[in-house]
């Protein structure tokens, strides 16, 4: 065999090697995010015709944070049961919160760490996101600074919370940041609180990046959407 055939041959797989890690790129830059985006979009029409169809049981007391919340009914593995609102990353942006952070859920859209307390309830109520493939729900992360609002919705009653720490920067191996009482957080008593998780680096997932809030305020859906949503 010539050395021309050889560098030819060689050069067309090269190519061909080529082609296919661009494809594989384009696939999980904006195919799976495609997908992600309908999956996701899909989760909330189910919750919204759910909400439509059955009656569901109010979580919370209107008015005062502080007020005792009605006991929710229980989260079904795999299964949205909320929707997320954060204004700071657009007022567009809005994401199903399923229960359990297993990759399949992620999947569809952000996942509630099943051992953390239920939306509106004394603990820590805990949520993970992808930052990036999957719809890229945590891109902007790390665009969220004190005071933020993060809103959340059962169907029957509006959940606003306020962010107090974060992005904080630590290891997946730190699970302490999803504590009842999340030490690192700043808090030192029980209360009402939110953690939001993502993985850190954008394309990696060697540490995570947390954010905590406090629960500030709640209202009842047929009350109209919360201050932090209105334009």
């Amino acid at each position: 065999m010539s050395v021309r055939v050889v560098v030819r041959t060689f050069s067309e797989l090269c190519i061909t090697a080529g082609a296919l890690i661009v494809l594989f790129v384009v696939y999980v830059l904006f195919w799976t995010g495609v997908k992600a985006d309908h999956v996701m979009d899909d989760q909330i029409d189910l919750l919204q015709e759910r909400w439509a169809r059955e009656p569901v049981t109010p979580t919370a007391s209107p008015g005062a944070a502080e007020a005792e919340p009605v006991r929710p009914a229980r989260y079904e593995a795999g299964k949205p049961f909320a929707i997320m609102y954060i204004p700071r990353l657009g007022f567009t942006w809005n994401k199903p919160v399923l229960e359990n952070t297993a990759t399949k859920t992620l999947k569809k859209g952000l996942g509630h760490y099943a051992d953390t307390a239920r939306l509106g309830q004394k603990g820590n109520f805990a949520v993970a996101g992808h930052r990036r493939t999957y719809g890229d729900p945590f891109k902007d992360f790390p665009r969220l600074r004190r005071g933020d609002a993060v809103v959340l919705t059962d169907g029957t009653t509006w959940f606003t919370y306020r962010i107090d720490k974060g992005p904080y920067k630590t290891v997946p191996s730190d699970v302490e940041v999803i504590d009842p009482v999340p030490r690192k957080s700043g808090y030192t008593r029980s209360g009402r609180y939110l953690t939001l998780t993502t993985c850190d680096p954008e394309w990696g997932h060697s540490h995570r990046l947390i954010v905590w809030a406090h629960l500030d305020s709640t209202q009842p859906v047929e009350a109209g959407k919360p201050a932090a949503l209105r334009r």
